[in-house]
């Protein structure tokens, strides 16, 4: 009897412990993923997942190409040394199969066609990566999957404490657009999006307006025309990169917008089309407060 109690006392404590290292995630597809243990060898078909994964102190094994940069030069410079998947919308599978990561973050509407291939080499996490509270939401899951749940809610914590912070000390009262492209017809975002959102959150408004279908959060944005963007006539504007000269900015009348007049066109980095992940969406906030209210001081942060 009394090594029967042994065995007993020994065996709860073991059993216990299994049971609270297994995670069991919800991606943004509704899929439940179910992990062993918390994982330590993420790949990311996206920025955010290489991001995330910086940010709560875990060294990705793979990443895509961040826009036309390659790797994310503002991740550091040990980025360098991760093994490149190339484009997010065509990652090298045969690569991710030979690095073997123990999860896999990806944007939802780029790996639905590869889902079943990117699964049969790990277990994959496809989030949205569009909105704001998409952004909350997918920086808590990832914390989940790390082990460090605690972590990712401080962060999420801090930058609404940040951005609430900087919105009581906007005087408003402007109006912004978000363009891309290099072709002759800029892209402009709708609010939805997540910079965007940023920007009306600190009570800009943006010009782009809402979007048709906010359920799905798909389409981004759409193309506008010079003229019609002459309507709309905002005070700011801000440009995405692009890897070619933007033919709308040599359309005659891109001298007459308001922003263009008064030297309010800013050239932004990649973070702010792939802002999703804590430190991209804490630098796009550093640039907004930089360019838009510099004569507040800033609050730093841990992300920056």
């Amino acid at each position: 009897m009394a090594l029967s109690i042994i065995w007993v006392f020994i065996a709860v404590p073991v059993l216990t412990q299994a049971a609270t290292s297994s995670v069991i995630l919800t991606d943004d597809r509704g899929k439940t993923i179910e992990l062993t243990q918390p994982a330590t060898r993420p790949a990311a078909i996206s920025t955010f997942g290489a991001d995330v994964a910086k940010a709560l102190g875990i060294q990705p094994v793979a990443i895509t190409n961040f826009g036309l940069e390659g790797a994310p030069a503002y991740l550091g410079p040990d980025m360098n040394k991760v093994p490149s998947l190339g484009p997010r919308h065509q990652p090298n599978l045969e690569r991710l199969s030979r690095i073997a990561p123990d999860l896999v973050f990806a944007i939802r509407r780029y790996t639905e066609k590869d889902g079943p291939q990117i699964e049969a080499i790990a277990p994959m996490v496809a989030l949205d990566l569009i909105t704001l509270q998409d952004s909350l939401h997918a920086v808590a899951l990832a914390g989940d999957a790390f082990g460090r749940s605690k972590q990712a809610r401080q962060i999420n914590e801090r930058f609404l404490a940040r951005l609430e912070s900087l919105a009581a000390q906007s005087p408003g009262g402007r109006t912004v657009a978000i363009l891309t492209s290099g072709g002759e017809t800029p892209f402009v975002y709708y609010d939805h999006f997540l910079t965007a959102a940023l920007l009306e959150r600190l009570h800009l408004d943006n010009v782009g307006g809402p979007p048709p279908n906010p359920d799905s959060g798909i389409p981004l944005g759409y193309r506008i025309s010079l003229e019609t963007l002459l309507t709309l006539n905002p005070d700011v504007i801000f440009l995405l990169p692009s890897n070619r000269q933007r033919g709308f900015t040599l359309n005659p009348v891109w001298p007459y917008l308001q922003a263009v007049k008064n030297d309010q066109v800013f050239e932004v980095g990649q973070h702010w089309k792939e802002s999703a992940g804590p430190i991209a969406r804490s630098l796009a906030l550093d640039d907004m407060a930089r360019l838009l209210f510099p004569d507040i001081t800033p609050v730093k942060t841990s992300l920056r």
